[in-house]
């Protein structure tokens, strides 16, 4: 085994904690089903429930794989940010379907959604960027707090703060862009 600097140790427990399959498992007890609603909410349509169940699958093996390098306290912020790893490589592979197969009507399964009018919401969520979308849908979907939010997106507190307070006011320019385009 390399124990070279810089290079974290996968075979050994972690200091102060040991990871090993009691962690796991109370760790899968803890966050499976976030991960699971994770990528429900963010396939196209709500996917598939096997594409979900794969996916969160994928993070909790891969958490297994690399549980050294999990930090205690911080494990769902950890697990999200592998998750949009694991979600940009599904979405490389997904394969466009003919426009037959597409249905005409979405499957507004999810209660969240059905409060509002989800048409409206997407088109405004779109003129967002990426990293708009996924700081906003953290927050309001997975209920992320702001310690949380700043290890997922990999910066400190304060810039999670300052990167949220500019996507709620692009959020809110959108909104209103849109609410004028209805109006006129």
């Amino acid at each position: 085994m390399d124990d070279s600097p810089g290079e974290p140790p996968h075979d050994r427990p972690a200091p102060d904690r040991p990871h090993d399959e009691a962690w796991f498992s109370a760790l899968f007890d803890a966050h499976s089903r976030a991960l699971y609603s994770y990528f429900v909410r963010r396939l196209p349509d709500g996917g598939r429930a096997s594409d979900a169940e794969d996916l969160a699958a994928e993070v909790l093996a891969t958490a297994w794989r690399r549980r050294d390098d999990v930090p205690d306290g911080a494990e769902l912020p950890w697990m999200y940010r592998t998750a949009g790893y694991v979600l940009a490589n599904h979405r490389r592979k997904m394969r466009a379907l003919p426009v037959a197969v597409v249905p005409d009507e979405p499957d507004d399964v999810d209660p969240a959604t059905l409060a509002a009018d989800d048409d409206a919401v997407r088109r405004v969520l779109s003129r967002l960027s990426p990293r708009d979308r996924r700081i906003l849908l953290l927050v309001a979907w997975d209920g992320l707090s702001g310690d949380d939010l700043a290890r997922v997106l990999g910066v400190s507190r304060g810039g999670a703060d300052a990167a949220l307070s500019r996507a709620r006011a692009r959020l809110r320019d959108a909104w209103d862009a849109h609410e004028q385009a209805v109006d006129a």
